[in-house]
């Protein structure tokens, strides 16, 4: 064992961790989020109301061919794969780049680049949150190699006497993919531009490489834009809304910081506490530079948490953190500092596999503990063949559902059958379905673990909703949730204002 070298064993971890990844995206139902962007790769579009369309263009493919969840989840685990091993060559550029700026204080001081990368490596296979990006394809999977991507050209920038027409062309196209990976991208473009600034002796707004990188990214993302002005702009309304949430609190930042830690584990922190304390001595600027790759992401993602922000937001900042850590903890692991990061590594791992067994068990669900996040993961296969066949027999104009959320896994498991979301709040489904014309009659589907009362009172009714048929989704003897349909009829809602 001690034979293989740093770079095999981060090789070998990489491969453990995606044939775990694989395993589970085999067993485990779409999520929410999988089935609302598989959704979109049946309804190709230069753009979406929540998002840009790469996470469904690059899909299609493999949407075109099968509905298994497993084989289309190869694509989530490719880019995870990518992801770490971008991870890897930062670590060793940033190596390099100390070894460059401090030949006289840092050269025989550093461990060796290899194994810098593989102790990059090791923070993001030990951390919780990313598995599950690695197996659900959401646009932050997207986004977290081509942020990476940016970085390394960042530094190589900071290293090269001459950046070439070619890097300005590569820059460019991975800036252009990311804006069309998510809008959050924008946030790694004022990272990049940080870069530049911090190196003042070097001309960059005046070289034509760079204004032909501008003019390549916007032509990338010309799509959304165009897409955008053609429907009044609703993905950048929505997305601020969305992003602001509802009152703020200090409470909800205090939340989100423990979340990211316990998500992304401490021992990516205590590397780059390490990084800063050692190896953060000349070439501050570029080196802090790098770092808002990381920092101004996750920044901003935590003041909008005080009004509602999601985990997995700052996935590909804390991917870009990763090599700073990996470099402190080789630091570390060279001055015989190990026992901190033996017992951390340890113990997040077995976070992460007790968390592995809980998803394939399907949670718990007790009188105690009444919510079950993991029953949202089985079930909708089987309720949405049950879907359609009651349809069918019914005769109806569609499936109804009263939350998107819900929506997103009906419209994909009974498909191709029209569904149709009875809330107020405009959404995708508007723009693929339409609303609900009036008198129309529905098969409605309430699901347990979000459930609402039959809408037959108020202004957005049916006249009546009849009980037709329940569905239990039991795992390993347990219930984990219940599926309710019924007949509704005579929608009088048609043309109300959304």
């Amino acid at each position: 064992m001690r034979q293989q070298s740093p770079s095999s064993w981060a090789a070998i971890s990489i491969c453990i961790a995606a044939l775990v990844h694989l395993a589970l995206g085999f067993s485990v139902e779409f999520s929410v989020d999988e089935a609302h962007y598989a959704l979109y790769a049946k309804h190709l579009a230069w753009s979406y109301f929540d998002h840009p369309p790469l996470v469904g263009w690059i899909q299609w493919p493999l949407v075109s061919l099968t509905s298994s969840e497993g084989i289309i989840r190869l694509i989530p685990e490719l880019l995870w794969v990518l992801s770490t091993f971008l991870v890897y060559q930062v670590a060793v550029e940033i190596h390099h780049l100390l070894q460059g700026r401090n030949a006289g204080y840092l050269t025989t001081t550093l461990p060796s680049a290899n194994l810098c990368g593989l102790m990059a490596v090791l923070t993001i296979v030990v951390a919780p949150l990313p598995h599950v990006l690695a197996i659900g394809l959401l646009p932050d999977t997207l986004l977290t190699p081509l942020s990476l991507g940016l970085m390394l050209m960042a530094l190589r920038w900071t290293r090269r006497d001459h950046f070439s027409l070619a890097d300005w062309i590569v820059t460019g196209l991975i800036l252009g993919l990311a804006g069309l990976s998510k809008y959050t991208a924008a946030f790694t473009a004022f990272a990049l531009l940080f870069v530049f600034l911090a190196s003042p002796k070097k001309a960059w707004i005046t070289k034509v490489g760079f204004w032909i990188a501008v003019v390549i990214a916007l032509i990338v993302i010309s799509p959304v834009l165009y897409w955008n002005w053609i429907n009044d702009w609703i993905s950048f309304k929505y997305q601020i809304a969305h992003g602001s949430g509802g009152a703020w609190a200090w409470r909800r930042v205090a939340a989100f910081v423990g979340i990211q830690i316990v998500s992304f584990g401490p021992l990516v922190l205590l590397g780059v506490y390490i990084f800063l304390k050692y190896c953060l001595h000349s070439q501050k600027l570029v080196l802090i530079a790098l770092l808002s790759f990381f920092a101004i992401p996750f920044t901003i993602f935590a003041a909008l948490s005080g009004g509602g922000s999601l985990p997995h937001w700052t996935t590909p900042a804390w991917f870009c953190l990763a090599p700073f850590a990996g470099i402190g903890l080789a630091k570390a692991w060279a001055m015989q500092h190990r026992i901190a990061i033996r017992i951390l590594s340890v113990a997040q791992l077995l976070i992460c596999l007790l968390g592995f067994g809980f998803v394939l068990a399907g949670g718990i669900s007790t009188a105690t503990i009444k919510s079950n996040p993991i029953a949202d993961l089985y079930g909708w296969k089987l309720a949405g063949q049950k879907a359609a066949q009651l349809a069918q027999a019914t005769k109806v104009n569609g499936i109804a559902v009263q939350n998107w959320t819900l929506g997103s896994r009906a419209a994909w498991y009974a498909s191709p059958l029209p569904t149709f979301v009875l809330d107020q709040r405009q959404d995708q489904f508007d723009l693929w379905f339409g609303q609900l014309p009036a008198g129309a009659s529905v098969l409605l589907i309430n699901w347990s673990g979000m459930a609402f009362k039959p809408p037959t009172e108020g202004n957005s009714a049916f006249e009546r909703c009849e009980p037709l048929d329940s569905l239990e989704i039991i795992r390993f003897g347990q219930v984990l949730s219940k599926f309710d349909y019924s007949l509704c009829r005579n929608w009088r809602d048609a043309g109300a204002a959304r």
